[in-house]
C-alpha cells in the first residue's frame, strides 16, 4: 500500500520517504537538464566511435579517426629537433664569445639556457638565480671560481666537490670540530673576519687573532682576506656571505668548515647545452 501523499503547499506528490519530519517531493528534473544529460550520452557514443576509447585484452578500440596523442607528440618533437638542429650545431662549433656577440645565436642560447636552468638549477639557486644560505647567488658579480664565460662553463661541466675527477675542489678546515683551534681562538677569529668586512669588532680580539689568521687562513684567503678564485676561497672583505654574515654564521663556518657540492653536468648535458647554460648565467648574473 503506497504511503505517497500530496503536499498541500505545492500540490506535488511526495515519494513516500520521510526523514525527521521532512518529506521528499517527487519533482521532475528540469527539462533543460534532461536535454543536456541526453546530449552528453549522444556525444559520448559518437566519441566512442570516432576516438580511441574502450580497452581490450591486448589493445584498445582505435576509433575510426585513428587519433593518437603519442604519435602527435612524437611528430612535434621530431619537428622541434629539426628546427633546433641547425642552431644547435652552430652552438656546438661556435666559441662562447661568438655566441654572445651574435644576436641570433645569443637569443637561442638564452632561451635554451633559461629552460635548462629552470628544470635543473633553480632547485638550489632559486628560480631567479638569487640563491639562499649555502647556495650561491648567481645574480651578483661575486664568483668563488671566476665569473668569465670559460670559468662558468667549466664549473657547470665538472661541478664543485663532485665525483668528477676534474671537479673544482676546495676544503676549508674544520677548525673547531677537528680541534685545530681552541674555542676562544675561534671567537677571536670571528671578530677578525667581522673587522675585515669593515664592520665594528672587538679590537682586542682582532689583535689576538691577527697571528692566527696569518698562520691558518692567509694561504687561501690572502693577507688582506681578498680570497683566491683559483682555490675557490671567498673574499672576506665584501658584504657577500655564502653561509650568512652574522657572527654566529661566521663562527659556525670557522668551526665546521662547511662546503657544498654542485653536481657535474657534462655527463647529462650536451656540449651545446652547457654552452647555452653558461651564456645564460653569464648574461643574467653580471659575469666578469
Amino acid at each position: 500500500m503506497s504511503n505517497r501523499e500530496t503536499d498541500e503547499h505545492s500540490g506535488v506528490e511526495d515519494t513516500g520517504h520521510e526523514w525527521d519530519g521532512i518529506r521528499e517531493l517527487d519533482n521532475p528534473l528540469p527539462r533543460w537538464w534532461l536535454y543536456i544529460f541526453y546530449g552528453c550520452i549522444v556525444i559520448a557514443a559518437i566519441y566512442w566511435v570516432l576516438m580511441p576509447s574502450w580497452p581490450g585484452m591486448h589493445s584498445y578500440a582505435k576509433g575510426v579517426l585513428h587519433q593518437s596523442d603519442r604519435v602527435e607528440v612524437a611528430k612535434q618533437l621530431e619537428t622541434l629537433q629539426h628546427l633546433r638542429g641547425a642552431e644547435g650545431a652552430m652552438l656546438r662549433t661556435a666559441s662562447l664569445e661568438t655566441i654572445e656577440s651574435d644576436p641570433k645565436l645569443q637569443a637561442y642560447a638564452l632561451a635554451v639556457g633559461q629552460s635548462v636552468f629552470g628544470d635543473n638549477c633553480a632547485t638550489c639557486h632559486g628560480v631567479g638565480g638569487t640563491g639562499s644560505k649555502g647556495y650561491a647567488n648567481l645574480r651578483d658579480d661575486v664568483w668563488l671560481w671566476g665569473g668569465s664565460l670559460e670559468d662558468i662553463q667549466h664549473t657547470i661541466q665538472v661541478g664543485v666537490r663532485s665525483d668528477n675527477p676534474h671537479a673544482r675542489q676546495s676544503q676549508m678546515p674544520s677548525f673547531g670540530r677537528d680541534q685545530i683551534l681552541q674555542p676562544a681562538q675561534i671567537d677571536d677569529l670571528t671578530e677578525y673576519v667581522v673587522a675585515l668586512s669593515r664592520r665594528p669588532a672587538n679590537a682586542a680580539a682582532v689583535a689576538r687573532a691577527a697571528p692566527v689568521f696569518a698562520e691558518q687562513c692567509v694561504a687561501c684567503h690572502g693577507p688582506q682576506g681578498k680570497g683566491n678564485v683559483t682555490l675557490g676561497a671567498p673574499d672576506l672583505t665584501d658584504a657577500d656571505w655564502l653561509y650568512g654574515p652574522e657572527r654566529t654564521d661566521i663562527r659556525g663556518q670557522i668551526w665546521n668548515g662547511r662546503g657544498g657540492v654542485m653536481p657535474t653536468w657534462e655527463a647529462r648535458f650536451s656540449p651545446e647545452t652547457i654552452k647555452a647554460l653558461a651564456v645564460y648565467v653569464h648574461a643574467n648574473a653580471g659575469g666578469q
